[in-house]
């Protein structure tokens, strides 16, 4: 069931994401070559707390950690660890945040130090995806117009789009229906209705769009070692167009 919010709704939402949104501002701030994933996740906690928030992955289904952590050829939910980051490397950071009952959840991807031209393309290419898909989020629109947005972005600049992890609703749980593929052919699925919360997060592979999962049962990986990137914003539907809930204020 699609769930429509109202606008005091919205308004509790933005202050979900906004704590997001400040959290990715500083580890972006402190990624760097000799870091590790798991002081990240140690100071997005803290931070989370201090605001008033909860995590919103720690213990969702039993993940272990308040971020995922997804470095290199990991796609999404990478565990923190102490493995320190390497010069070169690209960090998919995913935040999720629940205050007084609403969640907020954007995720950016990283350089770590000096990456390589074709790994600043990537990167460049999720984060335009993401925002041609956001362009789409308009009263009227469907679902898929989004999707077949991102997917025409992605693959013009020859990456592919994965499959298997898809964008969702957001509000009163973490996710809520509808889906909202990467992929697809324009004019389908649900239509967008004002009130309508959307988390839109296009993972892109610079190899083939496949995935695996890791021993851990949570770690995703591309199946041929290409690396990932995965930007998210969660997203309104307004008479005025779409609203970005965990754009920085």
């Amino acid at each position: 069931m699609i769930v429509c919010k109202r606008k005091a709704e919205l308004q509790k939402m933005e202050e979900a994401n906004q704590i997001v949104a400040r959290v990715l501002r500083s580890l972006g701030e402190m990624v760097q070559p000799g870091v590790t994933t798991a002081q990240l996740d140690g100071v997005a906690e803290e931070m989370i707390v201090a605001n008033g928030g909860r995590p919103a992955f720690k213990g969702y289904r039993g993940f272990p950690a308040s971020v995922c952590a997804s470095v290199n050829e990991q796609i999404v939910h990478g565990i923190p660890n102490q493995v320190p980051l390497r010069d070169g490397d690209i960090l998919s950071l995913d935040v999720g945040v629940c205050l007084d009952g609403y969640y907020g959840d954007a995720a950016w991807t990283f350089p770590v130090g000096e990456i390589q031209p074709e790994l600043q393309h990537l990167l460049q290419v999720t984060r335009e995806a993401l925002f041609r898909g956001i362009d789409k989020i308009l009263a009227g629109n469907r679902v898929s117009d989004i999707s077949a947005s991102i997917q025409e972005h992605v693959e013009s600049q020859g990456f592919s789009v994965v499959r298997e992890f898809v964008g969702h609703g957001i509000g009163l749980a973490l996710h809520e229906d509808p889906q909202v593929p990467n992929y697809g052919r324009p004019g389908r699925g649900p239509r967008l209705r004002e009130g309508m919360v959307l988390a839109i997060e296009p993972m892109v592979n610079t190899g083939r769009p496949e995935s695996r999962l890791l021993e851990d049962q949570w770690t995703a990986v591309t199946v041929d070692g290409g690396c990932s990137a995965h930007f998210e914003h969660s997203v309104a539907v307004t008479e005025n167009g779409p609203w970005i809930l965990s754009a920085l204020g």
